[in-house]
C-alpha cells in the first residue's frame, strides 16, 4: 500500500475536533465526530492491507494480528499505565471501584459493552471515567475479529460478489442504527452492529474499481463538498444531536469523499491535508486521542469545576506533550518489527500485558477500592448522609430498580400522602422517587393523596423505549391503568430529564397531552440540581467542616427551558433556579448534605426541596422561593 500524507492529515482533522470539544472549547460542540471519521479512516486502510497482501499471495492472519498488536496495543499500554497511576493517587474508593471496572473491560476490548450498560457518552457520571474514550477502540478490534476472515473468504470463494456482500453489510448496519437512534440511542452509540457501517463505507471506497474515478473539476468538488460534509457537523452539532444514524452519514461521507478524491489524483484538499503540521498531527493521533481524556478526567476530577481558557490551554498542551512522548518512545519502537522480532514474544508480551491490567482491574474491585488510602472519607461520608439514601423510597413497592417488578405495585403501600383533595400520582424515575421522604415527612401540609409510582432509569414519557430496561414501555402504559383503577385526577410527572436529550425532550409532549385529554391535572418538575461528581465527595474535597457550602451546577440552563416548552398544557416548576437562584447551589444546609449522589436527595434534602417547590405542596412562585426553614 503506497503512503498517503493526506490521509495521515485526514486524522488531524479528527483528532483535532475531539481533544477541543473534550477539553471545553464551545466552538466545537459536535467534535465528537471526529471518532467516526476515524472509524471511515480505519475501514478503508485496514481493508486495502488485507487486499493489497491477497493480490501479492502473502496474506496471513496471524501477520494480520501481529499488525494489529504492534501499531495498537503499546500506545495503550503506556495510558493505561499513566492512567492508572493517577487514579491510585487521586481517586477515592468508589471512583477507583468504578474505574477497575473500566480497566477491566479495557484491557479485554469490551469497553463499549461496559459503558453502554454503565454510562451514556454526555452524562455528567461519564466526564469523571478516563477511560470512556477506549469504547472506540473496543469497536474497532472487535470489527477486527470478522474482516480479516470476511475478506479472505470472499476473496477466495465469491470475489464477483465482493461488492454486493460489502454493500448488504452497510446498509444494513445503517438501518439498524437509524432504527436505534430512537429506540435504542445508548446501545445505537456504543455498539458494533450499529457503528460497522461506518467503517464498511471506508472499506468500500477501498474496492472501488479505480474506472469510477472522477476527473478535473468534477474531482476538485467532489473532495471540497467532503471538506465541508466533515467539518460542519463539528460546529453545527451538539451533545443534544441524536447520534449516530442519519446525522453520522455527513461526516462519514465526507470522509470517504476525501479519501476517494485523493486517489485518482491530487486535489486542493489533498494538497491542503498533506501540509506538514497536519501530517505530523495525524501520525500521533492514535497517541493524542489515547491520552487526552485522561488529561480532562484528571482535571477536572482535581478542580470539580467547567474549564476556563487557562485549563483549555492546559489540557491541550500536556495531551500533545504525552503524544509526543508515547509516539517517540512507544508507539514508533514497537512498530518497527526489529523490537520483539520473535512471534511468541510478541503475542507472549501482549497476552501477558492484557492479563495484567484485567487482574489488576479484578483486584482493585475485589479490595473496594483500597479504602485505607484515604483514612477519613468514610467516616466523613458516613456522618454527612446519615439521615440514609432511599431508605424511604419504598424499594421494591413502589420503587422499583429492576425490570418488571412494577406488577409488585401496590395501592395501599404506595399511598404515601394520606389526606382528602386531589387524588395525585407521582410517576416517573428515580428523580421523582427522591421526593417521597419529603412528601411524607411534610403530610400534615399536604392537603391531598398522593400514590408513589416510580421506576429506576424510566422517565415517565410513554414513548420512552430503552434496550437496556426493557420494560420501561410497560411500567409507563401501566400507570394510565392506575390512573384508571384508582381514579387519580392529578398526576405529578418528575424525572432525570437530561438523558431525554438524544431522544428530544419533546418526547416529554405527547405524554402530557394524553393526560390533558383525559381530564387531567398535570405538574411537570423540572430537571434538579445535578453536580459533576457525588456531592459528599465535592464536601469532602473542597468545604471542610463548613455547616454551609454551595457548589456550580452542570445542568444547563436552557434544559429546564425546553423541558417547560414541551410541558404545555401543564403545570410546571423549576427545580434548579428555587433552590439555586442563579448562583452556585447549596448541598450542605445546617452541616446536612441535600444530595447522597451526584443529583439525588437525601431525606433531608427531600424535604426541603418539597417544601420549597413540590406543585401541591406549597402553592408559591416557584421562581421566587428560597430554601428555608
Amino acid at each position: 500500500m503506497l503512503y498517503r500524507p493526506d490521509v495521515d492529515g485526514l486524522r488531524s482533522l479528527a483528532i483535532l475536533p475531539i481533544l477541543f470539544f473534550h477539553a471545553g472549547v464551545t466552538l466545537f460542540s459536535g467534535g465528537y465526530i471526529g471518532v467516526d471519521i476515524f472509524f471511515v479512516i480505519s475501514g478503508y486502510l485496514i481493508t486495502t492491507i488485507i487486499r493489497d497482501d491477497l493480490a501479492a499471495g502473502r496474506f496471513s492472519i496471524v501477520t494480520f494480528y501481529e499488525r494489529r498488536a504492534r501499531r495498537i496495543l503499546p500506545a495503550l499500554f503506556f495510558t493505561l499505565a499513566l492512567t492508572t497511576g493517577a487514579a491510585l493517587i487521586l481517586f477515592l474508593p468508589a471512583q477507583l471501584i468504578d474505574y477497575a471496572r473500566s480497566l477491566f473491560a479495557t484491557a479485554t476490548f469490551t469497553a463499549n459493552l461496559h459503558f453502554w450498560k454503565n454510562s451514556g457518552y454526555f452524562e455528567t457520571s461519564a466526564q469523571l471515567r478516563p477511560l470512556l474514550h477506549t469504547w472506540s477502540l473496543a469497536v474497532e478490534e472487535q470489527f477486527y475479529l470478522i474482516v480479516p476472515v470476511a475478506v479472505w473468504a470472499i476473496w477466495r470463494f465469491v470475489r464477483r460478489a465482493e461488492m454486493a456482500a460489502l454493500l448488504i453489510a452497510l446498509l444494513g448496519s445503517l438501518a439498524l442504527s437509524i432504527y436505534m437512534t430512537e429506540r435504542g440511542p445508548t446501545a445505537n452509540f456504543f455498539l458494533l452492529p450499529t457503528r460497522a457501517w461506518e467503517l464498511l463505507l471506508g472499506s468500500l471506497v477501498a474496492i472501488l474499481p479505480a474506472r469510477l474515478a472522477l476527473r478535473g473539476p468534477a474531482n476538485e468538488a467532489a473532495a471540497l463538498a467532503g471538506l465541508v460534509l466533515a467539518l460542519a457537523p463539528v460546529v453545527l452539532y451538539t451533545e443534544a444531536t441524536p447520534f449516530p444514524g442519519v446525522t453520522a452519514l455527513p461526516p462519514c461521507l465526507g470522509t470517504a469523499l476525501m479519501i476517494w478524491t485523493g486517489r485518482s489524483a491530487p486535489t486542493l484538499v489533498s494538497r491542503l491535508l498533506s501540509l506538514g503540521p497536519l501530517v505530523r498531527i495525524g501520525r500521533i493521533s492514535y497517541s493524542l486521542y489515547l491520552v487526552h481524556w485522561p488529561v480532562c478526567v484528571f482535571l477536572l476530577y482535581t478542580t470539580l469545576e467547567r474549564p476556563g481558557p487557562a485549563q483549555v490551554v492546559l489540557v491541550v498542551a500536556l495531551s500533545f506533550l504525552l503524544a509526543l512522548i508515547s509516539y517517540r518512545w512507544v508507539e514508533q519502537p514497537f512498530r518497527n518489527r526489529t523490537t520483539m522480532a520473535r512471534r511468541p514474544v510478541l503475542f507472549g508480551s501482549a497476552l501477558a500485558g492484557l492479563a495484567g491490567f484485567a487482574v489488576l482491574g479484578t483486584v482493585l474491585v475485589q479490595t473496594g477500592g483500597l479504602p485505607a488510602r484515604h483514612p477519613g472519607w468514610l467516616a466523613t461520608a458516613q456522618a454527612e448522609t446519615r439521615e440514609g439514601t432511599r431508605n424511604s423510597w419504598h424499594n421494591g413497592t413502589c420503587f422499583f430498580e429492576h425490570d418488571w417488578q412494577f406488577g409488585n405495585w401496590n395501592a395501599e403501600a404506595c399511598e404515601i400522602v394520606r389526606n382528602e383533595g386531589k387524588r395525585v400520582l407521582l410517576w416517573g424515575d428515580s428523580y421523582a422517587a427522591h421526593y417521597a421522604p419529603g412528601l411524607e415527612a411534610q403530610a400534615e401540609g399536604i392537603p391531598h393523596r398522593i400514590w408513589q409510582y416510580t421506576q429506576a432509569g424510566c422517565p415517565p414519557v410513554l414513548s420512552y423505549y430503552s434496550f437496556a430496561r426493557p420494560s420501561c414501555q410497560a411500567f409507563n402504559a401501566h400507570a394510565l391503568e392506575l390512573i384508571e383503577t384508582i381514579d387519580i385526577d392529578t398526576v405529578v410527572l418528575s424525572a432525570r430529564w437530561i438523558d431525554l436529550r438524544s431522544r428530544g425532550i419533546g418526547t416529554l409532549a405527547g405524554t402530557v397531552q394524553d393526560l390533558i385529554d383525559r381530564g387531567i391535572e398535570v405538574h411537570v418538575i423540572g430537571q434538579s440540581p445535578l453536580f459533576v461528581t457525588d456531592v459528599p465527595i465535592i464536601s469532602y474535597a473542597k468545604s471542610g467542616g463548613a455547616a454551609e457550602a454551595a457548589w456550580p451546577v452542570v445542568v444547563e440552563p436552557h434544559l429546564n427551558d425546553e423541558v417547560a416548552a414541551a410541558s404545555s398544557g401543564a403545570s410546571f416548576v423549576h427545580p434548579i433556579a428555587a433552590l439555586c437562584g442563579d448562583g452556585p447551589c447549596p448541598y450542605r444546609v445546617e452541616g446536612q448534605l441535600l444530595f447522597y449522589d451526584a443529583g439525588h436527595f437525601t431525606d433531608f434534602g427531600s424535604r426541603r426541596a418539597v417544601r420549597a417547590y413540590f406543585p401541591l405542596a406549597r402553592q408559591v412562585p416557584v421562581i421566587a422561593a428560597t430554601v428555608a426553614d
